[in-house]
């Protein structure tokens, strides 16, 4: 079974981060710059918060308020649900489908060493279905 680890060795791209005084429309920017859907909100080192492109949907568009006038902070989702490198795929598609989240950040010894996407898992999910089946097809040809 995979685990977040894997995912994370097969990620490019770091944990992009904002802070809780940062304005929404520069969030939403550097998410629209960088092609993700959420950005981690972190206070030094700790993990305080999450954006996503749902948080600014409900809590900005819907409310009238400005993504320019409102903090980051005002809206992002807190507490975060995290996850470590040894959590498995389906533990974490388990959290994200309970919660209805598609993001979640990966924490180790209250660092953040990435971000994964339900996206992510699944993907992950598949490569494994793939490599074991092709694994099997060697062994049943007897080319294992």
């Amino acid at each position: 079974m995979g685990t977040v680890k894997r995912i994370l060795a097969r990620k490019a791209d770091v944990a992009l981060t904002t802070t809780e005084g940062a304005m929404v429309f520069d969030a939403i920017r550097v998410m629209a710059e960088r092609g993700v859907g959420a950005l981690v909100v972190t206070e030094g080192d700790l993990v305080v918060g999450i954006i996503t492109e749902r948080d600014y949907l409900r809590k900005v568009a819907l409310e009238g308020r400005s993504s320019k006038e409102t903090a980051v902070g005002a809206i992002m989702s807190s507490p975060v649900v995290t996850v470590g490198q040894g959590d498995t795929i389906d533990h974490c598609m388990e959290l994200m489908t309970r919660h209805r989240f598609r993001h979640l950040p990966v924490v180790e010894d209250d660092q953040l060493v990435g971000v994964i996407s339900i996206g992510d898992c699944v993907k992950q999910l598949l490569k494994e279905h793939k490599d074991e089946i092709s694994h099997l097809a060697e062994y049943i040809g007897g080319r294992a």
